[in-house]
């Protein structure tokens, strides 16, 4: 298997391949171009979008900043929305279904690294360079979610659909849809029903 291959498999890899290296890079610098962007540059935003997330569909918004570790492995439904701070560690695939909502300082990470710093810490190869011993696991946003300021994900997490994550949770197991969950770690608090309609809350109208 190619370095690439096992990221993507969840097998350990070495971060510093070549190719794993050329993609992050390219990821990083666009990522800074969109956050040297203002909010009325549409045109020179929508460009950047393409190149950085060429998975992403039609209609997503990106307040920006944003940090994508590498872009091309994240995969984004129609209708996004993510707000200001938005940091994704794709080394394994991040799916993202459509009308999710993000809010600032959402940090969906991927990357995995040892428990024990005997396995952790940085290695050494014969020719002097160092390279560390890491894997990832998958992502999986389902669609019609909202995750409130500073939600952290962590990788090998699936977030059912029409569920919502409370402000500042980190989300450490699978949440069921339609779940309203929050905490550190989140745990579901009750589900999401048809009692939650906002017309029936006379006092918002």
């Amino acid at each position: 298997m190619t370095e690439q291959e096992k990221m993507l498999a969840g097998k350990i890899y070495d971060p510093t391949d070549p190719l794993l290296a050329a993609q992050q890079h390219q990821a990083h610098r666009l990522s800074k171009r969109y956050n040297d962007t203002f909010d009325e540059d549409t045109e020179e935003r929508a460009k950047i979008v393409a190149e950085l997330l060429p998975n992403a569909d039609k209609g997503i918004y990106l307040q920006g900043p944003i940090f994508f570790d590498y872009g091309i492995y994240t995969t984004i439904g129609d209708h996004f929305y993510g707000n200001a701070n938005l940091t994704i560690l794709d080394d394994c695939p991040v799916t993202i279904g459509s009308n999710v909502m993000f809010g600032p300082n959402v940090t969906l990470a991927t990357p995995m690294h040892p428990l024990r710093y005997q396995d952790r810490n940085l290695k050494q190869r014969s020719d002097g360079s160092e390279y560390d011993d890491e894997y990832a696991k998958p992502i999986t946003i389902e669609s019609n979610c909202w995750l409130a300021s500073n939600v952290v994900v962590i990788g090998g997490v699936t977030i059912g659909a029409g569920s919502v994550i409370g402000a500042g949770s980190v989300v450490t197991r699978n949440i069921p849809a339609n779940s309203l969950a929050v905490g550190n770690p989140c745990r579901v608090i009750r589900t999401i029903t048809a009692d939650d309609d906002i017309h029936l809350k006379s006092n918002l109208f």
